[in-house]
């Protein structure tokens, strides 16, 4: 157990130093769409029934997240601006990830796990969001979710903004399934004391 831990842990290490290299970097001003929420173009196009979209993400082999925003958040303006003009982790995301964007005061219908229908804001506070952004994570199996609500089926939560290292961080312990075996602080501190061992450091990140 602890081997396999630990080849997990060094392998996120490698995928988020590559992720996060100078290079990675490019500059844009993120683009507002019209609800006033900022635009990626690779988010997932939805009828918004959330047990449909986790069941073409895991055919697709990725994971299901839902990404809450607001408009004028400054901490969303960050994410897209900072971690998400990085190339290479939207490339990661992309590749493992299917995320859907919905709008915490937004009026869109959207049909919970459990098949109630709700509009956005309804099923904000059900699923007690109280930040933006915040990413909620779901199981890769469909089945797990199958008839319940998504406060109650989610595997792990992302709440406000996460600086790169920490933003990516989240990610790799929910891909790797390391959110089954242990915390996600627990995960991070192993991290950082492999990354000190080896002499390196997260100030770039």
């Amino acid at each position: 157990m602890e081997s396999n831990r630990r080849t997990v842990l060094l392998a996120g290490m490698a995928a988020t130093a590559q992720l996060l290299s100078p290079q990675s970097l490019r500059a844009a001003e993120p683009e507002v769409g019209d609800n006033g929420l900022h635009v990626q173009d690779w988010f997932v196009e939805s009828f918004l029934d959330l047990q449909e979209d986790l069941t073409v993400a895991a055919d697709n082999g990725r994971h299901f997240a839902v990404l809450w925003e607001q408009r004028g958040c400054p901490y969303c303006r960050e994410l897209h601006s900072v971690n998400l003009v990085r190339t290479e982790i939207v490339s990661y995301l992309r590749e493992n990830f299917e995320l859907l964007q919905l709008d915490l005061w937004g009026s869109r219908a959207v049909t919970d796990f459990d098949g109630e229908e709700l509009e956005e804001r309804a099923l904000a506070r059900k699923w007690q969001i109280n930040f933006t952004p915040t990413v909620v994570f779901f199981p890769s199996d469909p089945q797990a979710v199958a008839g319940r609500a998504g406060r109650a089926s989610e595997v792990a939560r992302m709440p406000g903004y996460f600086k790169p290292f920490h933003f990516v961080s989240m990610f790799e312990f929910v891909r790797s399934g390391q959110y089954q075996e242990q915390s996600f602080q627990r995960y991070l501190q192993e991290k950082l004391e492999q990354l000190k061992a080896e002499g390196k450091s997260t100030d770039d990140w």
